[in-house]
């Protein structure tokens, strides 16, 4: 009978392996001591420079400044927020701010993917074309911008008077007078910098839309076409619902970096007029650093960590979620179909309602481009439709191509504007520029910009600051990164479920709940105006992205080669360092270009540490530049143009092996 007994062959091995694991491998896992080595230094980082200053930062927040002494004072900071019409202002310029931003960047990028996406020549190269508003860095964008809105010297307000649509937006109201003041005016200088905030963040939803759009099965298409779908049918009930999870993540993560932007707003109108762009971290850098009251500047940013937790809680669902086999429709099960269907629609209506009420004076001007926008393209979808189901093939081909070709056209002129706007001013003498001559072709072209920027200035020094902080807090970042994704993804060891949970929070965690506890550390240990200070800090937003990116790069990399590395006598490590890392190569490179571009474009952390002219960086120097009411447009464009050429060739030689490790890491991880 025993012969008869096929179970307990199979069981053995693993009886075995489990003898030959000791108590402490039990308890912590089988891998737990190399774990510790390959986590120990993201761990460490992390603990230092989030956990602890967000548990100081808590601390400061019940604590007022008395003379040089700091006095404890419970909840009054939070207390007094309540009847604070400056917070209320902030909180509310925030959430206008972001919910506008948002709706412009979901519905450009979506139509920016769907262009890229059915592009059959040229793709690459639109693709890199649309990615400069991304990659050139936000102190370019602000000072482009807002040259562009000026009223004396920028060209927004000659060429919408010389097309004829200037008047017409005076006559139908979308501007009260003309020409407009558009950052001096309270009813245009949010929408101003909404439209430059759009600007800048429709590469990143039309990149990731794009990855989403790969990993759709073509055959759900074809199925759809078979049984007669239009292709207004065919984006209904396929493309969207392939995009669903995509779109989610790629929303919650651009609103949580939105709710929290600083330097965008700071360097093109610093809150004004009035406080009619001020959000709430501008609120809280006000209290903390300009009036030196610490305490309740933290209170303004942590009063804000519910809001954002909330975010921060449904994107850690979606992304784990993602991770779990059979969990496609986890959350959902308990919602009826009918209930599903209606819940974006309820979304949506309490989103306007709220929307109406905080900014009437914007959400109609708003509602009126978009529809504009969402009409002609349904008009022509629609058009389209109606001819192929014709038969007519030929001249749905035609409406097709022609629409299709007149919104790319629109969307890069959109792009390329202010890009061709800096560059020629970049060109341009003193003369020229004081005079408004040639505006859009600088006769003769000069290059007297960048010479009094290298004479007259520190712009040298700034940019070799720029370069070696860089450089070593993307090292930093990048060797903790892969040795933590790594651990992360491959060893076996208690907690790194948990870890990893820890790591997506940290990543996600605003600037703004760490620059008042961390200038007080900075401040604490007399690293303020260092470039130490900086090349210590920048892993806060650096590394947490890095290693997420990481770990769902190293699980798409098949285990089975890395196991038979083992086998053959290669160590762990050994097996990383051979097998694994030239394998994450994609992955890895693109790991370095979003950090060395966060480090190189970073702002808040350089502008509040650094006051010394000597260890500016690039971002903040340039900021320097305008003093009062004088602003050197011509030195500001050269300096913009200088300032972006080296991340632009980086984004064109490394375009590839960014979006395969988007890919292979943000989406599919």
């Amino acid at each position: 009978m025993t012969v008869l007994r096929p179970r307990p062959a199979p069981v053995r091995p693993a009886s075995r392996a489990s003898s030959s694991l000791t108590s402490t491998q039990r308890v912590l896992g089988r891998d737990w001591r190399l774990a510790a080595v390959f986590i120990g230094p993201t761990l460490i980082l992390i603990a230092a420079l989030i956990l602890f200053p967000i548990v100081s930062s808590i601390v400061t927040s019940t604590t007022e400044r008395h003379g040089a002494e700091s006095v404890f004072v419970g909840l009054d900071n939070y207390t007094a927020l309540v009847d604070d019409p400056v917070f209320h202002k902030g909180v509310l310029n925030s959430f206008v701010f972001t919910a506008y931003a948002e709706i412009f960047k979901v519905t450009l990028g979506l139509i920016a993917a769907l262009m890229l996406h059915h592009m059959r020549r040229g793709k690459a190269i639109v693709a890199g074309v649309i990615l400069l508003p991304w990659v050139v860095p936000t102190v370019v964008t602000a000072f482009t911008w807002r040259s562009l809105f000026d009223p004396i010297f920028g060209s927004v307000n000659v060429l919408l008077t010389d097309s004829g649509i200037g008047p017409v937006l005076e006559a139908i109201g979308l501007v009260d007078s003309w020409p407009a003041g558009w950052l001096s005016d309270p009813e245009l200088a949010m929408p101003a910098v909404i439209l430059v905030n759009v600007w800048k963040g429709i590469p990143f939803f039309a990149v990731t839309f794009l990855a989403g759009l790969k990993a759709i099965d073509s055959g759900l298409h074809e199925a759809a076409m078979v049984d007669g779908a239009t292709p207004w049918q065919r984006f209904v009930h396929v493309t969207l619902p392939g995009l669903r999870h995509v779109m989610i993540v790629t929303v919650l993560l651009s609103s949580i970096w939105t709710f929290n932007n600083f330097d965008l707003i700071w360097l093109m109108t610093q809150g004004g007029p009035g406080d009619a762009t001020a959000p709430y971290v501008m609120v809280a850098y006000s209290k903390a650093i300009q009036q030196l009251q610490l305490g309740a500047g933290a209170a303004v940013t942590l009063v804000m960590v519910p809001i954002v937790g909330i975010l921060v809680l449904i994107l850690v669902r979606m992304m784990r979620r993602s991770d779990l086999p059979g969990t496609g429709d986890l959350g959902r099960s308990r919602l009826t179909p009918a209930q599903r269907k209606a819940m974006p629609w309820v979304i949506v209506a309490v989103a306007t309602a709220v929307l109406a009420w905080v900014s009437p004076h914007i959400i109609w001007k708003a509602a009126l481009v978009l529809g504009v926008c969402v009409l002609l393209a349904a008009a022509v979808g629609r058009i389209v439709s109606t001819l192929a189901a014709r038969g007519n093939r030929a001249a749905s081909r035609l409406v097709n191509g022609v629409g299709s070709g007149v919104a790319l056209v629109a969307l890069l002129a959109f792009v390329l504007a202010p890009l061709y706007w800096v560059t020629v001013t970049a060109f341009k003498s003193d003369d020229q520029i004081v005079m408004r001559t040639n505006d859009l072709w600088p006769t003769p072209w000069s290059t007297e910009q960048f010479t009094d920027l290298f004479t007259g200035r520190a712009f040298g020094t700034w940019y070799i600051n720029t370069i070696l902080v860089s450089v070593a807090s993307t090292v930093i970042a990048l060797v903790c990164a892969a040795l933590a994704g790594y651990a992360l993804a491959r060893l076996k060891f208690r907690g790194s479920e948990s870890f990893t949970v820890t790591i997506l929070l940290t990543y996600v965690m605003p600037g703004a709940l760490l620059f008042i506890p961390l200038y007080q550390l900075m401040s604490g240990i007399r690293l303020n105006d260092s470039l130490w200070a900086l090349v210590i800090t920048y892993p806060t937003f650096t590394l947490p992205f890095a290693t997420w990116l990481l770990v769902g790069y190293f699980k798409s990399i098949p285990a089975d080669l890395e196991e038979a590395a083992l086998v053959d006598g290669c160590t762990r490590f050994g097996a990383f360092v051979r097998i694994v890392l030239p394998l994450a190569k994609p992955g890895l490179l693109a790991v370095a270009l979003f950090t060395l571009t966060n480090a190189w474009n970073e702002f808040l952390f350089a502008f509040v540490f650094i006051t010394r002219n000597d260890y500016m960086t690039l971002p903040v120097g340039m900021q320097s530049m305008i003093v009062g009411d004088v602003v050197p447009q011509g030195q500001l464009a050269a300096a913009s143009l200088l300032i972006s050429i080296p991340v632009v060739l980086m984004y064109a030689f490394g375009q590839r092996f960014l979006t395969e490790g988007l890919t292979a890491g943000a989406v599919k991880g």
